[in-house]
């Protein structure tokens, strides 16, 4: 006798850890952001990162034999996706941990899919906006009110770097519908086409942040816990990270892998207050966890339940009519 149901619970126990890692990975990686920017440029900070995760994901490539895409049109897409979903939120979210605490910046990353769902229905028409999508939406972002502290009042840096994670999340949600148009279903891996969003930002930010920062400092000037930090988020938090991802994705599809989005806040928090001795206010976790709701439902994950109608009782049939007697008489409609 057969049982259809292990595999998919063999699936899905092979899929935990990496799940849990790829959660500490990304969560953890708004520390190492603060502590980088602490003596970099934030631009120098993406540099960095976003190069040491090109050449992993290279190596990657290579020990599995696969190649980068060759068609130039595919190409200008994935230096857009490079610029728009990589280097512009990456350095986005370096200014942000400047202005305000590391495990903010993780819980206003956890506000992506919001941006995205609306971008995705009214802008590049991937997707539906439902009523049940919208009313998720609404929720999410009244729990980022409550994350933001509204009512004490909000400005100077500190609002200054909300704005700049909240840009870095707009980005995302940009890049994700427009991935899903453009670049979904091209010839390909998705193990290459990463790669070459990867290399595509190394190649801007090159070539930008002289300009933006001035020449970049001698690795002899810097200490070693911001080379650290800057190597963690190049090797595990771009680098690894996608490798991990991608057997997510493989093990228990999109939508299963995508359940990180929950993890990530949970991390952030935990390392900002845990290593860095970051505050905690009580509306912060709070917000968070009404954006979450709010992205849930948004995302399907929860359901809303429907108002029933109520049950009609219909009538017993009427008993044949005796032969003899005239024509049936009709039963009652309701």
């Amino acid at each position: 006798m057969t049982h259809p149901s292990a595999p998919d619970s063999a699936r899905r126990t092979w899929f935990l850890p990496g799940f849990i890692a790829l959660g500490a990975i990304w969560g953890s990686s708004f520390l190492f952001i603060k502590v980088g920017v602490q003596e970099l440029h934030p631009v120098y900070v993406t540099l960095g990162r976003v190069a040491l995760g090109a050449v992993i994901l290279l190596v990657v490539l290579v020990a599995v034999r696969d190649k980068l895409p060759r068609d130039p049109r595919l190409w200008a897409h994935l230096v857009v996706l490079g610029v728009v979903g990589i280097a512009v939120p990456f350095t986005l979210f370096g200014y942000g941990t400047e202005r305000i605490p590391s495990l903010l910046a993780g819980i206003l990353n956890a506000t992506t899919p919001l941006m995205a769902l609306p971008l995705a229905a009214l802008v590049f028409r991937t997707e539906r906006l439902t009523s049940r999508r919208a009313i998720g939406i609404a929720i999410g972002f009244a729990g980022v009110l409550v994350v933001l502290g509204v009512w004490q009042g909000v400005g100077g840096a500190t609002l200054t770097g909300q704005l700049m994670c909240f840009g870095a999340a707009f980005c995302y949600g940009i890049a994700i519908p427009y991935q899903k148009r453009f670049v979904a279903g091209a010839a390909g891996s998705t193990l290459a086409l990463t790669t070459a969003q990867l290399l595509a930002a190394t190649a801007v930010l090159a070539a930008t942040s002289p300009l933006l920062a001035g020449a970049p400092p001698a690795p002899t000037s810097l200490s070693p816990e911001v080379i650290g930090s800057v190597a963690a988020l190049g090797v595990l938090g771009t680098g690894l990270a996608f490798v991990l991802h991608l057997r997510n994705n493989r093990l228990v599809g999109a939508s299963g892998a995508s359940m990180v989005t929950y993890l990530i806040p949970v991390f952030a928090v935990l390392a900002g207050v845990l290593v860095l001795g970051e505050t905690l206010t009580w509306f912060q976790p709070v917000g968070a966890l009404v954006v979450l709701a709010g992205v849930a439902i948004a995302q399907g994950v929860v359901r809303l339940r429907r108002p029933t109608r109520p049950e009609v009782t219909l009538p017993p049939p009427l008993p044949p009519a005796p032969a003899t007697a005239g024509p049936p008489v009709p039963a009652p409609r309701p």
